[in-house]
């Protein structure tokens, strides 16, 4: 292992992930190094539809947009942003595992590079990490234990500061005013997409029936997600009876990251497929219902004090795949609404 360079730097590079809710649990590495270096900048290098997610995290400079598309290997281009970068950092931690991932920081001849041991990186990476899955089984834990000694035990839980993203009353009231919304009745917000695939996706009747009991006891329902999602939306409020529907907003594919993490604060609920938006909502520290069957909160949990998290526990459960390799989803499937609006009223009755 390379002595430690620097002890103190001016300026940190992070070289992020490339989904919406690994970003989000980032933030727990963000947290850590301006404990550690309360007056050092900290930049992070990432796709560019991460800025509206970075500018709401309070430890983070300035987002600097990585041009190229996911996958795109792209070396010349690498290295030119890596030479633009020269003398500005002395510090570069990379959390994704590629080889490309580590590019920039050694063509930016960063000092310091730190990261887990991946794609062959030795000499990209001078600080180069051998990870023990079983003593840091949590994503959070991994990019935590980056700012720490190498020798150090894992972080536990307890004292790793959670994700928490700040939304201006400005931006948010622009949202509201854009999309023609008010808060007048109590909000629940539904996440019923997923973009890893649809094992991950509570079926639509069952979301219904939640929205259905929410607007029924006086409240409204705001339904999140991409443009992928519309259709699952609007199934839910077709499936709405009772006029129901007249309280129910489909904003899936027309609001931006942008606007989605300013409405998801405005709500007074939220339920969610494990998805980044529930990493989203649990860091804007709403009451958060969690719907797992096909994976584990046992590697990405949604982290805050108002989280209650579902699942069935199958014996098939977690299997991980994209798609029921059984063919029944019986995971959440078999999960009734009943089980999901028992946990929103006990959050409620806990903020009580």
């Amino acid at each position: 292992m390379p002595a430690i360079l620097s002890d103190s730097p001016s300026a940190i590079l992070v070289v992020g992930p490339s989904w919406v809710g690994d970003m989000v649990m980032a933030q727990t590495l963000f947290s850590e190094l301006r404990r550690q270096y309360p007056d050092c900048a900290i930049d992070v290098l990432a796709p560019a539809w991460c800025r509206p997610l970075l500018s709401r995290m309070p430890e983070v400079r300035e987002a600097l947009s990585l041009p190229f598309d996911h996958g795109d290997l792209k070396l010349g281009e690498r290295h030119a942003l890596g030479k633009s970068l020269r003398g500005q950092y002395q510090h570069s931690y990379v959390l994704p595992n590629s080889l490309k991932s580590a590019l920039v920081p050694w063509s930016a001849k960063i000092p310091r590079r730190i990261g887990w041991r991946g794609e062959m990186r030795y000499g990209l990476l001078n600080d180069v990490r051998k990870l023990d899955k079983e003593g840091h089984p949590l994503m959070v834990q991994r990019f935590v234990a980056l700012a720490l000694p190498p020798e150090a035990p894992a972080p536990k839980l307890d004292t790793i500061t959670a994700p928490h993203l700040e939304v201006s009353e400005d931006s948010l009231q622009d949202a509201i005013a854009t999309h023609g919304l008010d808060t007048q009745r109590p909000v629940l917000g539904l996440c019923p997409g997923a973009e890893f695939g649809p094992s991950k996706r509570w079926p639509e009747h069952h979301y219904a029936a939640v929205a259905q009991h929410w607007i029924e006891h006086g409240g409204q329902v705001w339904i999140f997600g991409s443009g992928k999602d519309q259709p699952v939306a609007d199934t839910i409020v077709e499936m709405l009876e009772n006029s129901a529907d007249e309280h129910a907003v489909v904003l899936a594919g027309n609001t931006s990251l942008e606007q989605a993490v300013d409405l998801l604060s405005a709500t007074t609920a939220v339920v969610s497929n494990d998805s980044g938006l529930m990493h989203i909502a649990a860091a804007l520290k709403r009451p958060l219902v969690a719907v797992y069957g096909s994976t584990s909160p046992g590697f990405t949990p949604p982290l805050g004090d108002r989280v209650a998290v579902v699942r069935l526990g199958l014996e098939c459960s977690p299997c991980f795949e994209r798609e029921c390799p059984l063919g029944h989803l019986n995971c959440l499937r078999q999960l009734p609404p009943s089980q999901v609006i028992d946990a929103l009223q006990q959050l409620e009755s806990a903020d009580a």
